[in-house]
């Protein structure tokens, strides 16, 4: 990938480029910021960079064995590493087992987020994970002398996935890797990763996506056509995914938003059978769905609160969002807004931690009940 399909960065670029001229690449480096920033396809822009043998003043040639074989993602100096799940036929996966479906996603959109790489792999009723004994496999890739390039690359992406044994593991790794070692963790939640792993890697912040790019990147898309570009950009907060979500709106965000009104809905009405019906149904979607269910149920509460101010700047909705809020966001207030927060944040972590997701959903309308009309 070249670093003019970076959609913005431009600082961050001109700082990465910068570092390889001068020489002063870190071995281990850590790209911390929202989802939908473009991360990853900075992080694979620089390996290429790094690798390139005919760089040019902002820019990999594209045109080197080693450029054509980066736009490929077969480079065998640049390795991956990323959640996956338990299947029958991988009981103990690695990432090279999902890597033909990784290369597919990343080359069909580099802007991709941890729902849409679960949904391709077929997480169902499980946790996707950097599994303990992927860095036995990592270790032994990097004890290995390069092939072809000057650095050997490990992209680790969304390194809070990983299990605590792996990361235990890498810790020496990581802190002494052999020569002409390029670590690059992307994650979109630092203070989950764990501080030994943290202290070991230079840390650069990726902002959101500044608003005249993000606009020009949108604006671009056919699907674009006739919408208010402008209002999508406040409303995706610098997140190109979210962007084009909002142009489109996936199933999932439809789904997430059809189940929070049924929730609210029965609650207020005390609608008992309906609700437990409601439970039946989210309790067999699978964890990764539940939990991304919870946590867009937290964001819309907020933006119901906020809703409240009338005060269009500081509220980020869809149109079918706000459709929904004219009416019900005077229910949450300053009397329930922080309680009903931790209900679903308790309930985010519960699933987490593998609860039993029935008990856990009949928890919450049973709580949700009882504030709704406080």
């Amino acid at each position: 990938m070249f670093f003019k399909e970076v959609i913005g960065q431009n600082s961050i670029k001109q700082r990465l480029i910068q570092s390889v001229k001068e020489e002063r690449v870190s071995h281990a480096q850590l790209l911390a910021g929202p989802e939908g920033t473009g991360k990853l396809v900075l992080a694979i822009a620089y390996a290429q960079y790094v690798a390139c043998t005919n760089r040019q003043l902002d820019d990999s040639c594209g045109e080197c064995p080693s450029c054509k074989k980066y736009r490929k993602l077969i480079h065998p100096d640049l390795h991956f590493v990323f959640p996956v799940i338990k299947t029958p036929k991988f009981k103990e996966p690695v990432s090279d087992n999902f890597l033909e479906e990784w290369r597919m996603m990343v080359g069909q959109n580099p802007y991709f987020n941890i729902g849409q790489w679960f949904d391709l792999i077929g997480v169902e009723n499980t946790q996707g994970l950097i599994y303990a004994h992927q860095s036995e496999e990592i270790i032994r890739k990097l004890n290995l002398k390069s092939y072809e390039s000057e650095y050997k690359v490990m992209i680790i992406w969304l390194p809070e996935r990983m299990h605590v044994a792996c990361a235990n593991k890498l810790l020496k790794m990581i802190e002494e890797p052999p020569v002409k070692t390029l670590f690059i963790l992307i994650t979109e939640n630092e203070e989950d990763i764990i501080s030994t792993i943290r202290s070991r890697c230079q840390l650069i912040s990726i902002p959101p996506i500044d608003p005249d790019s993000l606009a020009k990147a949108i604006s671009q898309l056919p699907e674009a056509e006739g919408s208010d570009i402008r209002n999508i950009v406040h409303l995706a907060k610098g997140n190109y995914g979210k962007a084009v979500e909002l142009l489109q709106p996936d199933e999932q965000t439809l789904f997430n938003l059809e189940r929070f009104k049924e929730l609210m809905r029965c609650s207020y009405g005390r609608k008992y059978s309906d609700l437990f019906k409601w439970v039946d149904q989210l309790a067999g979607i699978g964890r990764e769905k539940q939990k991304s269910l919870l946590n867009y149920f937290l964001i819309i509460l907020r933006e119901n609160f906020i809703y409240n101010l009338k005060n269009r700047e500081l509220t980020f909705m869809s149109d079918q969002e706000e459709e929904f809020s004219k009416r019900f966001s005077p229910f949450i207030n300053e009397r329930n807004i922080q309680e009903l927060t931790e209900v679903f944040e308790t309930a985010f972590a519960h699933i987490g931690m593998n609860g039993n997701p029935r008990i856990i959903f009949t928890d919450v309308f049973f709580k949700i009940v009882k504030l709704i009309r406080k």
